[in-house]
């Protein structure tokens, strides 16, 4: 029997309408109700490209200038996502341009499978103290959303989860701002009552930390490695709902010298991620200087 994971190996196809079917297929990709249905997604750009294929996902199609398909460094990459099933676009400018929706598009444009994991499993890789990972409440801005992204793969994170009507981390503005981190950090799903029942059952084995406007803690005050921990960062306009502020062990603030009466959530889950994350990256820091020296 032949065996059933051997893969067709996907076609090379040009086109240089931008009414072909295929296009007009991929375009709608800008829409979420169409990347929902379809299970996937763009990424724009040889990096991302290269990321996702390095990181395991799987590949569907990859449209790229006719000047990147005779460019012999890219070949290999084509060649790679051939192997694996996808189909190869070589399309000219104005289609890459009506694809990315961009006047200056960049010259290769991936279709990529969505990826998903259980929130079961990103909260269950928390093991030891110093391990975080990051609870989104309702987060409105793709843009926010992307660099909180990656945000947490500089950090080391173990994941994010998302908590109710989130942006979708999917869309082209998010996945343009994650800069190839959303291959590498895990990202769940579920509503607010599924967080809040996590959170109860996690009580005691981890710390779950949430920022609020009248939050009581100065942030940096917190013994963030003395366990687990889930940083939990709300909403834009509305912050933390009630309930998910009921959930947090301790409820924390940023404190400011100037007239802003609020940060940017992507800035404020930075800063308070970096400080939970502190005694670990100096440890990476001190390794990886100890490596260079010793070489």
């Amino acid at each position: 029997m032949a065996d059933a994971a051997v893969k067709t190996a996907g076609k090379v196809k040009s086109v240089t309408s931008t009414a072909n079917p295929l296009v007009k297929q991929i375009k709608a990709l800008a829409m979420k109700k169409n990347r929902d249905r379809e299970g996937v997604f763009l990424a724009e750009g040889r990096k991302l490209l290269t990321d996702a294929m390095e990181q395991g996902w799987q590949i569907e199609t990859v449209v790229c200038s006719s000047e990147m398909a005779a460019d012999p460094g890219f070949a290999a990459t084509a060649a790679r996502c051939r192997a694996t099933g996808a189909d190869i676009l070589e399309v000219n400018g104005k289609v890459l341009g009506a694809i990315s929706r961009r006047d200056n598009p960049q010259t290769v444009i991936a279709v990529i499978r969505q990826r998903w994991k259980e929130a079961n499993h990103i909260a269950g890789s928390l093991k030891a103290p110093g391990d975080i990972v990051i609870a989104l409440d309702r987060v409105r801005d793709p843009g926010n959303l992307g660099t909180i992204i990656r945000a947490a793969d500089a950090a080391g994170a173990k994941g994010i989860l998302l908590i109710g009507e989130c942006t979708d981390p999917f869309s082209l503005e998010a996945v343009r701002a994650t800069m190839g981190s959303l291959f590498h950090v895990p990202i769940a799903r579920l509503s607010e009552d599924e967080f809040v029942a996590m959170a109860l059952k996690a009580a005691g084995g981890v710390q779950i930390a949430g920022t609020h406007l009248q939050g009581a803690v100065d942030y940096r005050s917190i013994a963030w490695q003395e366990k687990p921990v889930i940083l939990v960062m709300g909403n834009e306009q509305q912050g933390l709902t009630t309930n998910l502020a009921g959930a947090c062990d301790k409820l924390v603030f940023i404190p400011m010298a100037g007239q802003a009466d609020s940060l940017n959530l992507a800035v404020a889950t930075g800063i308070v991620l970096f400080e939970a994350r502190r005694d670990n990256l100096v440890m990476r820091t001190i390794e990886g200087a100890e490596g260079v020296s010793s070489a």
